[in-house]
């Protein structure tokens, strides 16, 4: 798909605020505009940038309430009151369950954690969860990355004595839950500096406050942030503030000395030895972590993260490969059904801005996969459904810059149960209202997206020559990482640059172009990749000028020396 080109653009008053980071990056000044872009301009800030400390992290009795949760869990500990872990079935929760149940253990043994099934008891909270928390004699549930629209079996747990902290970082509703505590940064009038911490980030937080208040050194907490680091990348939450710090922080601790868990994931994502990124966590390690909730039961990826024992987290990493491999087959099926149903819709062709689809027999653990093919494909805010439960059940994704949360929203009133991300959406109602919610989804996004909205970009962070792309310039780019939403990796577009004389079509097909490309700033050959770009091999191959936009990728095994690649995102064919 065509995508539209975004040229970077600074302003003078970008420029004059950048004018001391332009005098100290002189040799590479496209260091200066990447910083600025991102709000940075000042050698100090840049300093801090590309130098991430746990000296950054904020106050967590800045959060709302979280002197009333320590408070709660100091009384049940000292009163040797049974604690329930609880958490969402997905990365984001079971790394957070894995954190405090693991960290609690250290100071105390009347524990136990909770992750509801996907296919008996859906979100959130269940009635039948309570029931079962108040027949294990639990007094005290810390529910982490959900709880906080479950006003209704919250009120019911207290009627039965369990009282609940919550650790979220959804949307809240103007109601919340009678909790004795509700620590998320999304709370409105929340003072607290980072409001797009990871579900686990809030736990991590809310143990922070506890080793505080009781005078624990946090070095054992910290050694933790290896499973934060695996829930901002999988949540895709803004890689910015203090999430970047636990990233960074997260990512050297994947690389050293992980979790006994994530080191049997990374032995057999055929990751070992490899220096590992962002990237690996998104497509290597999180969707095996999430294959368990999807396609058995969340409760297994906990079991693992917390694991002690190599043999045994070596079995149950296997086992939660094999889900992961049976969700691709089941994603393969439901995706290309799914395409059937709209080909033959001419939704390729259709003037509605949205998609909503149902089919009772698609795998529910899937159908948030389906949502973001969908979305990609046909670049409209897409909505999947299925039966649940008795309920139509589903997942939304949304396309960049357009809040899908607020298009659900704005049919609220259709709905069982709703809640997520301005990018993410889960939602339940009854089979009865699917026409309407698909005309009321239909109308909110025809009436508030915006056209360019509907039209995949790509935004171009700074034009290079080949010149520019020294050893010193890629070594200051590394220090950009981790790269996430608020700090992408940078893309950049060199323009009339041609072809060496050998790049050459590769692949099964011959669908992609191995590149060997100069420019006329350096005799330098760089070389490159363009998947299923073969459209463009004959004009590549003729010599004449083209330009390219792309991200430049390093290879890099450790014992190894790195070798420089770029990734092509798009070939725009030029005149002479």
């Amino acid at each position: 798909m065509t995508r539209k080109w975004n040229y970077p653009t600074i302003t003078s008053e970008e420029k004059r605020q950048g004018s001391e980071l332009a005098r100290r990056f002189a040799n590479c000044p496209p260091v200066s505009d990447l910083l600025v872009q991102r709000g940075i301009t000042t050698i100090a800030a840049a300093e801090k940038f590309f130098h991430p400390s746990l000296r950054d992290l904020h106050d967590p009795f800045l959060m709302p309430d979280m002197d009333k949760a320590v408070d709660r869990l100091n009384r049940a500990m000292g009163a040797k009151e049974k604690i329930m872990i609880y958490g969402d079935y997905d990365v984001d929760g079971t790394t957070a369950v894995a954190l405090v149940y693991r960290y609690l253990q250290n100071f105390y043994s009347e524990l136990d954690f909770y992750i509801p099934t996907r296919y008996d008891e859906g979100y959130g909270i269940s009635r039948k969860s309570i029931d079962y928390v108040a027949e294990q004699g639990v007094k005290l549930v810390i529910i982490l990355d959900c709880g906080i629209k479950a006003i209704d079996e919250i009120k019911y747990a207290a009627e039965r004595g369990i009282d609940f902290i919550i650790c979220d970082h959804h949307v809240p509703d103007d109601e919340l839950p009678p909790a004795v505590a509700i620590l998320n940064p999304k709370l409105e009038g929340s003072p607290y500096p980072c409001p797009h911490l990871s579900g686990c980030g809030v736990g991590y937080k809310l143990m922070q406050a506890f080793s505080i208040s009781n005078g624990i050194a946090t070095a054992e907490l910290e050694s933790m942030l290896d499973l934060v680091a695996v829930s901002i990348a999988a949540d895709i939450v803004p890689m910015i503030d203090e999430n970047r710090v636990m990233a960074y922080m997260g990512l050297k601790r994947l690389n050293t000395n992980p979790n006994m868990g994530l080191r049997a994931i990374i032995r057999t994502c055929g990751l070992g030895g490899k220096e590992l990124t962002i990237s690996d966590v998104i497509f290597k390690i999180g969707p095996r972590i999430n294959a368990s909730g999807r396609m058995q039961s969340g409760r297994e990826a906990v079991e693992l993260l917390v694991a002690r024992d190599a043999k045994d987290a070596a079995r149950k990493s296997l086992a939660i490969d094999q889900y992961n491999k049976d969700r691709k087959e089941l994603d393969k099926r439901i995706t290309e059904e799914a395409n059937a149903i709209l080909e033959a819709r001419g939704e390729m062709h259709s003037p509605k801005k949205s998609i909503v689809i149902y089919n009772k027999d698609w795998h529910k653990g899937i159908i948030g996969i389906v949502a973001s093919r969908l979305t990609e494909l046909y670049y409209k805010p897409s909505v999947v459904l299925t039966l649940a439960n008795g309920l139509a059940t589903g997942s939304s994704r949304s396309v960049h810059g357009f809040d899908i949360y607020k298009a659900v929203d704005s049919a609220r009133d259709l709905l069982e149960n709703f809640g997520g991300h301005p990018y993410a959406v889960g939602l339940s109602l009854k089979e009865e209202n699917i026409p309407a919610f698909t005309q009321r989804f239909e109308e909110y996004v025809a009436a508030n997206i915006l056209p360019e909205q509907m039209m995949p970009q790509i935004d171009i962070d700074a034009f290079l020559t080949f010149s520019e792309i020294t050893p010193e310039f890629v070594s200051t780019l590394r220090l950009f990482n981790p790269f996430g939403p608020g700090n992408q990796k940078p893309t950049f577009c060199t323009r009339r640059v041609k072809d060496f004389g050998t790049s050459k079509l590769v692949g099964r097909n011959l669908e992609h172009i191995k590149l060997e490309l100069v420019d006329d700033t350096s005799g330098r050959v760089i070389n490159g990749i363009a998947f299923n770009m073969a459209q463009y091999f004959e004009h590549i191959h003729s010599g004449r000028p083209f330009n390219i936009c792309y991200t430049i990728e390093e290879n890099k095994h450790q014992n190894a020396s790195s070798s420089l690649q770029l990734m092509v995102k798009q070939i725009r064919t030029v005149m002479e």
